[in-house]
């Protein structure tokens, strides 16, 4: 079955959600991030490429959490990380950060009520990644996947304005990840500018827009078709590599 979707409306001329000029990381001597630009509007954003390629690193900014070399990195507009924008950002991580002692349900109702998201937040988030029927499990018993939806749930509390994803589909089985992808659109549809980072590159046909990035450049920014129309490819892999050669002198 067909992964793709129709054009999304030209959001273009809308105020940025997030924006990223001359962002610049180092880590260790090495340069993570090398003078990075980027919008990032309303709907779902495919933030790809391959393993090391800087995107967790540029997500870590977009929440606040990267120390910066250089360059400015607002969200929402106010600088990423200001009290301003706190709550009103979600982040879920490829380590989730909950308490292994905790249920599930504990865990989420400890975070709603840090964040004043309300009890009825649990329920709602714990709905919308399938774990209702482990509310009651501690966490330390449940499997990698399932333990990686609770961190997803967290990110969820409070309806978010802003959610960022670093591969929150990793490890899950193909039903469990198209009903994912179905509720970060029905999340955009809402209101929510969505970002999901993946290396999975047949993942891209689910986003309304793609940023493609490697080395800690990047490389592309456009709608799935629009990349494969503009690079003659079949696939947004192949547009992919098409784009990193057309880049290379």
């Amino acid at each position: 079955m067909s992964t793709s979707r129709s054009q999304p409306p030209d959001r273009s001329v809308e105020a940025p959600v997030a924006e990223v000029t001359g962002l610049v990381v180092r880590r260790g001597g090495r340069t993570v991030l090398a003078g990075l630009d980027a919008r990032l509007g309303h709907g779902v954003t495919g933030l790809l490429g391959p393993s090391g390629s800087g995107k967790t690193t540029l997500m870590r900014a977009l929440v606040g959490s990267q120390v910066v070399s250089s360059g400015s990195v607002s969200v929402l507009g106010h600088p990423a990380g200001s009290p301003a924008v706190r709550g009103r950002v979600g982040y879920a991580t490829q380590a989730a950060g909950v308490y292994d002692d905790l249920t599930v349900a504990q865990n989420l109702a400890f975070f709603a009520r840090v964040l004043r998201a309300g009890a009825a937040e649990v329920d709602r988030v714990l709905e919308v990644v399938d774990l209702h029927e482990q509310r009651g499990q501690v966490v330390a018993r449940l499997s990698g996947g399932q333990r990686g939806r609770v961190g997803l749930a967290l990110a969820l509390l409070g309806r978010p304005e802003l959610l960022v994803l670093d591969e929150p589909t990793v490890g899950l089985d193909p039903v469990l990840r198209a009903r994912l992808w179905t509720r970060f659109h029905e999340l955009a549809e809402a209101g929510a500018a969505v970002l999901v980072s993946s290396h999975v590159m047949d993942e891209a046909e689910r986003c309304d827009r793609l940023l493609l990035v490697r080395e800690g450049r990047l490389v592309a920014d456009g709608t799935p078709a629009g990349l494969r129309e503009r690079t003659g490819a079949g696939t947004i892999e192949e547009a992919f590599v098409a784009l990193v050669h057309q880049e290379q002198p």
